[in-house]
């Protein structure tokens, strides 16, 4: 029996698949969402997130191949970012509404695709 508990409690990367275009996703990534670049290599690139390195990569075999993970990015201002995203080119799939009525909050989310088609949300915390 071990004497402290495991816990995962901390991301260090998340990784999203890129079909085909790692410069197409650099960009979008980069430029449209402003994101830091970090550095790329023939067949990945890397952003920071605030601490969390992002990782864009073409699969390596088919096994790797599928649907990435939603990342969710917390905003201050959702309408601001969402009328800004959209002045960049972005489209909306779903445009920013309430998620959930909490005691203290309100969650906000949008939803719109990466280049790759890889489903990305932006989210606010609203305080109530």
């Amino acid at each position: 029996m071990p004497t402290t508990a495991l816990a995962l409690n901390q991301i260090g990367q998340i990784s999203v698949n890129v079909r085909d275009n790692i410069p197409r996703a650099v960009q979008f990534y980069r430029d449209t969402l402003g994101m830091p670049y970090l550095f790329e290599t023939p067949r990945m690139a890397f952003f920071d997130c605030s601490g969390i390195r992002l990782m864009l990569s073409m699969p390596e075999n088919a096994e790797f191949d599928h649907p990435g993970s939603v990342i969710y990015y917390r905003v201050d201002d959702i309408q601001a970012t969402t009328d800004g995203l959209k002045a960049r080119g972005v489209t909306f799939e779903s445009e920013p509404h309430l998620v959930a009525r909490l005691p203290d909050r309100e969650i906000w989310m949008g939803f719109f695709r990466d280049p790759d088609r890889n489903l990305l949300a932006i989210m606010q915390e609203k305080k109530g």
